[in-house]
């Protein structure tokens, strides 16, 4: 039996579901640049990294699940474009060293074409009402990560297995004349410390949130939109506010804190396995040589790297409505309390769909149907104008995880429990949030040396893998 919550919504959504949403909103074509992000740093502090950003981010999602309701967890009110286009020219590309063998001109290809058809697709994909209608796409979304994942992982396994030989260091990337530069490594460092935030920023999910006991004007709600917009540029795998907008997808009994940090627990631990599992195997495969892409440094068998990079495809489809249906709910809501008489905004049509049943039809306002298409429209542009995403995939998650994954669900918390400044307890949550901190802006700097270099070689509107 559908039940009607204490703000008039139905909520149906369950532990699983939100579990689907979060492991297609973190797990992601990121964890392909996780070998990488190893071979950084090398045995010691490879692991180490993915260890700690796994701590921090499920410790802070439990915060943040005691946050959705007020004052009490459980009685109180209620108070995620780039990367499918590019694993489409991944299988182009992949197709042509098939044919052609290691012919340069396979590693010249346009990936506009691709970015557009990524783009039509998002503007239909667009015009679904919420997060609660594209649960099914978001549970495929999962079943395609654990897939190119599994992929991947499989792959190394087999180049570990046909060549048994333990590659790497205990320190990363060698410094010398055979080697790179003192200051190349601490940037690769910095960078590969980004790479991995940005893959386990728990946080960019906003839907609905009004928390008026907790934050203490909607500019802060402006603020992390903003963010959960920088993703969706890029169709980044984060998600701590996700944690947040999934509960207010779930019916309750059971409470939403307890439901949520069980898919917490589920979404993050089938992360950090797939997460450990892949960067490790993909270093110990191709040692300090693996590329940014691990999917990349595979030939053949060409079909199944297809299948990979197809996965990721499919993946992101799902992904970006995740991380786009927040910053939709939130922009559209604000607009119509704006201007609460303007038909523009309030005028309901309904399209019915053909060969679909006579009671489902697409219902949209003028404003959803044209303000959606251009969110879709500026971002595959955007994305169209960066060649060289690596770079700003690592900036975006420096930028990004101490705000969202770590500082905001600590500051929700601290109020929501009304922790006293100067506590043993408060102590604790401010350094670990100093810390992130820190770590982010590490990471900040090395992204934006890279971006530097790669300014000097770039081309506008054109993808390099």
């Amino acid at each position: 039996m559908e039940i009607r919550e204490d703000d008039g919504h139905i909520r149906t959504g369950t532990v699983w579901t939100a579990t689907a949403h979060a492991v297609t909103a973190v797990i992601g074509s990121g964890v392909l640049a996780l070998p990488w992000s190893v071979a950084q740093m090398g045995w010691i502090f490879g692991p180490i990294a993915l260890a700690i950003f796994a701590f921090i981010t499920y410790y802070t999602s439990l915060l943040l699940s005691d946050c959705y309701r007020s004052p009490d967890p459980v009685l109180g009110k209620r108070n995620y474009t780039y990367m499918g286009a590019v694993k489409a020219l991944s299988i182009q590309r992949t197709n042509c060293f098939h044919e052609k063998g290691n012919d340069p001109r396979c590693g010249e290809l346009s990936g506009n074409k691709f970015l557009l058809i990524f783009g039509v697709i998002e503007v239909l994909l667009s015009q679904l009402p919420n997060l609660e209608k594209v649960t099914m796409l978001s549970v495929m979304a999962a079943i395609m990560s654990f897939a190119y994942s599994l992929i991947a992982l499989f792959l190394s396994i087999v180049k570990f297995a046909s060549q048994p030989e333990f590659r790497g260091s205990l320190t990363g990337g060698k410094i010398g004349t055979n080697g790179i530069s003192p200051s190349t490594k601490v940037w690769n460092a910095s960078q590969a410390l980004g790479n991995i935030a940005f893959a386990y920023t728990y946080a960019l999910l906003l839907i609905e949130i009004q928390v008026p006991q907790i934050c203490s004007n909607s500019y802060e709600n402006i603020y992390l939109i903003h963010f959960a917009y920088l993703n969706s540029l890029v169709g980044t795998e984060n998600s701590h506010v996700i944690s947040y907008i999934l509960k207010d997808t779930l019916k309750s009994p059971p409470s939403e804190n307890k439901t949520m940090k069980k898919a917490s627990m589920y979404g993050l631990g089938a992360t950090t396995v797939f997460y450990v599992s892949l960067g490790l195997m993909g270093y110990v495969a191709f040692g300090n040589d693996v590329p940014g892409n691990i999917l990349t440094a595979f030939r053949e068998p060409f079909w199944l790297i297809d299948a990979a990079n197809l996965a990721v495809v499919i993946h992101l489809i799902g992904a970006y409505q995740v991380y786009s249906q927040p910053i939709f709910g939130f922009y559209e809501n604000w607009l119509s309390t704006r201007w609460p008489s303007a038909g523009f905004f309030h005028n309901l049509y309904t399209l019915k769909i053909p060969f679909i049943a006579n009671s489902f039809g697409l219902e949209f306002t003028p404003s959803k149907l044209l303000l959606r298409t251009a969110f879709v429209l500026i971002t595959t542009l955007v994305a169209m104008m960066f060649p060289f995403f690596n770079a700003v995939l690592g900036l975006i998650g420096a930028i990004a995880f101490w705000p969202l994954t770590v500082h905001f669900p600590v500051s929700m918390y601290i109020s929501q429990a009304n922790i006293k400044r100067g506590s043993s307890k408060w102590f604790i949550l401010q350094s670990l949030s100093m810390v992130s901190l820190l770590v982010s802006l590490i990471a900040a700097v090395g992204s934006i040396a890279d971006i530097v270099q790669h300014l000097k070689h770039a081309k506008l509107f054109h993808i390099t893998l």
